[in-house]
């Protein structure tokens, strides 16, 4: 299983950031059904959202804010992207790290580029890439989404990509699908035949097969 390979081998990984995560204070942010403060804010608001989100790190003294794997949020009721009804997509698949636009991202080790796209369709991922790695003879995969365009720009499918090495940086709100400045970083076992998108939010019939696809981003994020 992916998630114990990964587990078993923590200590290959390297930071993304230009900083370690459990260096710097940070705010674990609540974008869930049960956090009664989000009814009163506009979500289809991107302005309204990273006023939400710079109170609570100015009143916490937090650097960044992360959060949100297996979460059931409120937020993507902004989008008809996420669906209605029913079928809504709101349980998060993957980490969001809050930080300023233009924050650089590196590989957590060694890679290739599987594939990248500009999923730019409100509240949608914007400029996205996903790294291949393999450990153990496990073939597995990285996806960053919310970039920067010019994070695109001269990549290659299969190009290298060095563990440490700077790929990629995060996109303003104007570029990374109408979202505040930050990273959805995911983990996925299988593609299945999927490029340059996966989905990074599904609805509550698919939550655990999507679970056991995309581990806990945390086993590489290793936050304490």
């Amino acid at each position: 299983m992916l998630s114990q390979l990964l587990k078993n081998n923590q200590h290959l990984f390297t930071d993304i950031f230009p900083f370690n995560l459990n260096q710097e204070k940070h705010h674990k942010l609540d974008l869930s059904i049960d956090n009664q403060a989000l009814y009163s804010i506009d979500l289809s608001s991107v302005e309204a959202l990273q006023q939400y989100i710079s109170d609570c790190l100015q009143q916490t003294g937090a650097k960044y804010a992360i959060g949100g794997y297996n979460e059931d949020r409120l937020i993507y009721r902004k989008s008809k992207h996420f669906g209605e009804g029913d079928d809504a997509r709101s349980i998060h698949l993957g980490t969001d790290v809050w930080l300023a636009a233009n924050t650089s991202i590196a590989a957590p080790l060694d890679g290739k580029i599987h594939s990248f796209q500009n999923n730019d369709s409100f509240g949608d991922y914007g400029p996205t890439i996903i790294l291949e790695h393999c450990v153990e003879g496990t073939i597995f995969y990285t996806l960053y989404g919310h970039l920067s365009v010019e994070s695109l720009k001269g990549k290659s499918v299969g190009q290298e990509i060095k563990q440490g090495e700077q790929f990629a940086e995060l996109g303003n709100d104007q570029e990374n699908g109408n979202w505040p400045t930050h990273l959805h970083f995911q983990i996925i076992a299988d593609m299945n035949g999927r490029k340059g998108d996966f989905p990074g939010v599904c609805n509550q019939a698919d939550r655990e097969n999507y679970l056991n696809t995309c581990p806990d981003p945390n086993l590489i994020l290793r936050l304490k």
